[in-house]
């Protein structure tokens, strides 16, 4: 069988099935680029030659790492507090009240640190806050009255002192600020009348034993101070403060040589207390009257003992503005010695706090 061969197609027959194949090619083309791209999206690359991105893409964004707030806990600010760093403490507990704003015991730790660290408006500030949460914390009412006695604001200190007292009734320590704040606004008899009040409480209350005394020599009336003074050193004969004090009552009662004891004791407790040295120096200089009768000090602090439970007997039918003042006496003039002028309500830390639980005083 012989094959026949086809006849080559001539010119126009060519060119006619270019024509027809074109469009086949070009689908097909468009289809593979579609396969192979999964998208139908273009590509294009800028004049400049940079590297081509897909038109219509979402641009890729790298995740940031997210901000996290320093934590502090309150048992380490309240550390650093209770070891005197107040500057740290102030610190912390910005951290922490930051962290925890609805703690009213955080911003009232914050207002203890701000105090101590010598930023008056920042404790008021923060007590405030204290109070805001919870208006019945009597703690941040007192001390933010002992932070407006310090700054000379006294009638601003005894509305919250009171406030406080109308929540505890039978605080001592708020007694003893009434007191303070009373004797600041120069009402002498109210003044004296809280401090007995207070031991009436406390009848142990060192402070307010020391501020009666201090009351005393300050009005002309050192011989009444005696008495609880020397139940203060009695109680805390460490004190350098109560027997500074006592030493001062003693001097200017005409007591030099019970004086110079008492001015030794404070030099024993703190031997930097330059009060106690001028004053000791002053009453062994020579030329002091001798004392006309010695001076019985633990007769005298039995005495006051004596005297505040008639206080408290006073006081058990009556309101605290109501108890009696010790009868005055009169006071052997004497030179003028240095004394502590500033009533104290504490000179201890006033109190350090359970996170949100309770309280424990020092």
């Amino acid at each position: 069988m012989v094959t026949q061969r086809r006849p080559a197609p001539t010119k126009e027959e060519s060119m006619s099935r270019y024509i027809a194949l074109v469009p086949v090619l070009v689908l097909t083309v468009m289809s593979i680029a579609t396969g192979c791209g999964g998208s139908d999206q273009t590509r294009t690359t800028s004049s400049a030659g940079t590297t081509p991105t897909v038109s219509g893409a979402t641009p890729s964004v790298t995740a940031e790492e997210p901000v996290v707030a320093p934590t502090v806990s309150y048992a380490a600010a309240e550390s650093a507090f209770s070891k005197a760093r107040y500057p740290e403490a102030l610190q912390l507990f910005t951290t922490y009240v930051g962290a925890n704003p609805e703690n009213a015991w955080g911003h009232y730790m914050l207002g203890m640190s701000a105090w101590r660290a010598g930023e008056h408006a920042k404790a008021i500030e923060s007590f405030d806050q204290a109070l805001q949460l919870d208006p019945s914390h009597r703690k941040s009412l007192f001390n933010s009255g002992r932070v407006l006695l310090e700054t000379g604001r006294a009638k601003d200190a005894l509305a919250r002192i009171q406030k406080g007292l109308e929540l505890e009734p039978m605080s001592n320590e708020g007694v003893r600020l009434l007191g303070r704040a009373r004797y600041e606004l120069a009402q002498v008899d109210e003044a004296i009348k809280a401090y007995q009040r207070a031991l009436t409480i406390d009848e142990n209350d060192v402070w307010s034993m020391n501020n009666l005394g201090l009351i005393y020599i300050q009005q002309g009336r050192s011989a009444e101070a005696i008495p609880s003074l020397a139940r203060a050193v009695e109680v805390r004969s460490n004190s350098p403060v109560f027997q500074n004090n006592l030493a001062t009552a003693l001097e200017k009662s005409g007591h030099p040589t019970a004086a110079a004891k008492a001015y030794e004791a404070a030099l024993t407790a703190d031997s930097a207390y330059s009060k106690a040295a001028v004053g000791l120096a002053r009453v062994t200089g020579g030329g002091q009257e001798p004392e006309s009768t010695a001076v019985d000090l633990a007769a005298l602090s039995q005495e006051f003992q004596s005297h505040i439970e008639t206080w408290r007997e006073v006081a058990s039918g009556t309101d605290s503005t109501t108890v009696s003042v010790v009868p005055t006496t009169d006071s052997v003039a004497a030179v003028e010695p240095a004394v502590d002028s500033v009533l104290v309500s504490g000179g201890e830390v006033s109190d350090t706090h359970e996170e949100c639980a309770g309280e424990d005083d020092l």
